[in-house]
């Protein structure tokens, strides 16, 4: 018995073994929250840059139509500081599990729901109202959907690996993408008015799937122990958004410029987009260049985090910010040509190099800028700040640049001067890596 019960005892895994399952099944998780929140983000910005426009306000000045279009597309990112907000007390105060599956449930419904509303021919004005309400939805929910599942990821990481572990709610963003651009790519094949009366809603209500198996993975989760033992000690605070302003404001205001990073993909995603179409690339053209640049960022972007595990989150974020700022303006420069090899090139370059190095560190470096009583809080909100405006600036870059397609300079420069922004962020924040979990956002600048 005494052999047996020996066997039994060693068959058991130890707490580093534990751990390790535990940080795996968090970042499946913020991998598929990651998938189905930018699923949902890039079939919206594509079809704002492609059929909106044309179906869901009335016909009249084309340029015009476009920046309505737009603009819907930037009212989620009003909305987002207060889902960061509200989601983010709660997943402060009741646990990042039951948060996350809240966010996750939210933004799903709203994107099926899209693909269900009627056109301005045949709703008028009510069309775009309701769009405009779901569209909100979603911003709620994307307000807190990264921020919860990076903290958790984090949480959950074995210490040296934390940037590793989180990355993969990024990884998560672009396979999002490429499913986005999958499912597109027969939509835009379509004539024209196929694609307007019905096929542009397949890609939202096929969101269901994503929905569905993320949901089943976020409901098996536990709560991070880092997490669990301030609950259980009482320790935890009443109002985490003051709470985190009082103690932490310095680390706020670095976390809000570093994600001006964000606007990078922003624009190419949807500006970048509709500026192709319109010098006379095909739309088909510009989501296979997505792909592409996506389906290798799924693989560089835990590289480059594990990268910063070693060298530190600083030198490899701003290397990352300062090159995207530079390489934007071939980017466009080649797009206005329309050399379609040099744009699969330069996106390429972008999205799976110098992008994936600052976009796959911030999940952990800014969770580790906040303690564990005001993270989730901290980092949505503060995160909220750069999306908020980088929302805006496919709207800003076309008023900007106008019908003159040469003139593409307005727009390379939107996203040049947010990463300066961000690089100041980087400069200013305290370099965190090596920091042991229970230690960070103790010792705040």
């Amino acid at each position: 018995m005494t052999n047996l019960a020996a066997g039994s005892e060693a068959l058991k895994p130890t707490g580093a073994e534990r751990q390790l399952k535990r940080a795996k099944k968090a970042a499946f998780a913020a991998f598929l929250g990651g998938a189905l929140e930018y699923y949902d983000f890039f079939i919206y910005a594509t079809a704002a840059s492609l059929v909106f426009s044309k179906i869901f306000f009335p016909a009249g000045d084309a340029t015009v139509a476009l920046i309505a279009s737009f603009a819907t597309f930037g009212v989620a990112y009003v909305a987002r500081p207060f889902g960061a907000v509200f989601f983010g007390h709660l997943g402060d105060k009741i646990g990042r599990k039951n948060t996350l599956v809240l966010t996750l449930v939210l933004m799903g419904s709203a994107t099926f729901l899209i693909g269900a509303l009627p056109d301005f021919n045949a709703a008028g004005y009510w069309a775009p109202a309701l769009l405009v309400v779901l569209r909100l939805m979603q911003g709620l929910s994307a307000g807190a959907e990264t921020a919860g599942a990076s903290a958790l990821s984090t949480e959950e990481a074995p210490m040296g690996r934390r940037g590793f572990f989180a990355s993969f709610s990024m990884s998560g963003i672009s396979a999002g993408i490429v499913l986005a651009s999958l499912a597109f790519l027969p939509v835009a094949a379509m004539s024209e008015s196929d694609r307007l009366a019905w096929g542009w809603r397949i890609p939202f209500w096929l969101s269901l799937v994503v929905l569905i198996v993320a949901y089943l993975v976020r409901r098996s989760l536990e709560e991070p122990e880092v997490f669990e033992e301030k609950h259980d000690h009482g320790e935890l605070v009443k109002l985490p958004f003051a709470k985190m302003f009082q103690t932490h404001p310095a680390q706020f205001f670095q976390v809000a410029l570093m994600s001006f990073e964000t606007v990078t993909n922003t624009f190419m995603q949807s500006f970048g987009l509709a500026y192709a179409v319109s010098v006379g690339v095909p739309a088909s053209t510009m989501l296979w260049v997505s792909i592409l640049g996506n389906v290798l960022a799924i693989a560089t972007q835990p590289l480059m985090a594990r990268m910063s595990d070693t060298f530190g989150r600083r030198p490899i974020f701003i290397g990352g910010v300062l090159g995207s700022g530079a390489m934007i303006f071939i980017y466009f420069s080649v797009i206005s040509t329309a050399n379609v090899p040099m744009i699969f090139l330069t996106s390429t370059l972008i999205t799976a190099g110098t992008y994936a190095m600052s976009n796959a560190i911030y999940p952990a470096w800014f969770s580790e800028l906040f303690n564990v009583k005001v993270r989730y809080s901290g980092m949505a909100i503060g995160l909220q700040i750069g999306i908020l405006c980088a929302g805006f600036t496919p709207l800003l870059g076309t008023a900007l640049v106008g019908a003159d397609k040469a003139n593409w300079g307005p727009a390379a420069w939107i996203v040049a001067g947010s990463s300066i922004l961000a690089v100041a962020g980087a400069w200013w924040a305290r370099e965190t890596a090596k920091t042991p979990l229970r230690e960070l956002g103790n010792h705040v600048n």
